[in-house]
């Protein structure tokens, strides 16, 4: 039971981590992400996706090396700074992908997870 107990805390964290991190990178970008999906907009949610897991992969490394609460909570502002950062260095595709171009977002959706993949790979 200990066990069961320690999975949910550490998942209902990483969830709520999780959904901080797309509050705060839904504002950051100049368009709703959420919005564009709605309105079928692919390269909104290629995007989006790819930040998902880029944010999602260190997460995972953080639970797997750290074993700690606090210190996964931390990694989880390094790593949304990273995607956050990620994001910033790529803003000229943002009016690309808001008008729905698949081949920005697919690029922006692949450097999120290269560096979501460096992120949690450094943790060990």
């Amino acid at each position: 039971m200990q066990a069961f107990l320690a999975f949910l805390q550490y998942f209902v964290a990483a969830l709520l981590l999780l959904a901080a991190f797309l509050a705060v990178y839904v504002r950051v970008t100049p368009y709703n992400e959420f919005e564009l999906i709605g309105q079928n907009n692919a390269a909104a949610a290629i995007s989006l996706a790819g930040a998902c897991i880029g944010f999602a992969l260190p997460m995972a490394a953080a639970i797997y090396f750290t074993h700690d609460l606090l210190e996964m909570i931390k990694w989880a502002a390094i790593t949304g700074a990273a995607q956050i950062a990620v994001f910033t260095l790529l803003r000229r595709f943002a009016p690309a992908i808001e008008q729905g171009h698949t081949a920005p977002a697919i690029f922006m959706c692949a450097m999120s997870v290269a560096t979501g993949v460096l992120n949690a790979v450094c943790m060990s």
